[in-house]
This record gives C-alpha cells, structure tokens and sequence, in this order.
C-alpha cells in the first residue's frame, strides 16, 4: 500500500497494492499494521455501504460527541470526495481537500476524526462503503451546507440533487461555537 498525506494533516490518500490477472484481481484494503505504520492508528466498530444516483451531493456530515474517523472507497462508478477541518484551534480550520475515488482507481480516503465529510456522485450512480472509527448517533449527526462559500469547495458538479436535511444545513460560521477543538 502506498500511503499518501494530503495538503491538510491527517488526511490520507491510500493506493492499495493490486494483483489482477485473467481471472480478476485481488487487494488488501485494510492491514492495522500498515496503517499504524503510516500514522493512522485506527480501530474501526462499523462498516457502511451506500448507494447515490448520478449528480447527488451527501454532506457535509459530522458527529459532534462522538466523531468519526473514515475510510472510505468506491465499489461502483465514481464520486469526488471531501474532508473539511472543522476543529475550531485547528491552523487549518475550514480548509478543505478532495479526491476522485473511482471503483476504477481503487484509491481510499483516510479522514480523520474532526472533519466533516462529503461527496458528489461523478457517474451515473455509485456506491460507496466506509469503515468508520466511532458508532452512528442519529441524535449527534450535525451537517454544514454542501456549498458553503466560506469553505469555497470546488464541486465537480452544480444543481445537485440534495436531501431535504442536506438543503438545510447551516453554514460553517454559523456552527463555530458548537464545533470541536
């Protein structure tokens, strides 16, 4: 596997080693070892598995007691895939970073805790499956607004179909006080 930091601490970019041949292939998506090896020390309790249709936008999600680390990668079609620092004392608080994950590419995104996330399908659908660091908490689950023009992300996509809690997530200013250090 090769581990790759991305321009915001703590998130990573994992290029898992592939063996494929005539029959199909294989790969190593999680090791521990290797992981801890390159700085992600990570025990994760659940694994989730989603399906969008094309030109849908998830997020931005975070937990606020109880937040998530993530590693995620697409088994079906493509998505652009978003981490954003909300640690209130953090340098790069409200900094961004994004990625094409493909079933295609293999490639995965570690995030860490205290970032919120989101992604944009990029193909006709996608699926998406991630291994998370802490437990769903319906009653903690927190959003910012997908388009958010103090975070200026640069979505591959525009009029996305959102869900109707996604369309009214505050802002990232608005939510500062309630955010983790």
């Amino acid at each position: 596997m090769t581990f790759t930091q991305l321009e915001i601490p703590g998130v990573v970019l994992v290029e898992p080693r592939v063996y494929g041949d005539a029959r199909g292939f294989f790969m190593e998506v999680y090791h521990k070892d290797r992981f801890a090896e390159a700085g992600i020390d990570a025990e994760f309790v659940q694994d989730n598995h989603s399906r969008s249709e094309g030109r849908v936008v998830r997020g931005l999600h975070y937990q606020l007691r109880h937040p998530q680390g993530k590693l995620v990668r697409v088994i079906v079609g493509a998505i652009f895939d978003v981490a954003v620092d909300i640690r209130r004392t953090s340098p790069t608080f409200g900094r961004w970073v994004g990625t094409i994950l493909s079933a295609e590419n293999r490639l995965q995104l570690y995030i860490p805790p205290g970032f919120a996330h989101g992604f944009c399908t990029c193909s006709d659908a996608a699926e998406v499956v991630y291994q998370c660091t802490d437990f769903y908490d319906r009653d903690d689950e927190r959003g910012i607004y997908w388009n958010d023009p103090d975070i200026g992300i640069a979505w591959p996509i525009r009029a996305p179909t959102l869900s109707e809690r996604d369309q009214r997530n505050p802002r990232l200013h608005d939510s500062r006080a309630d955010l983790p250090e």
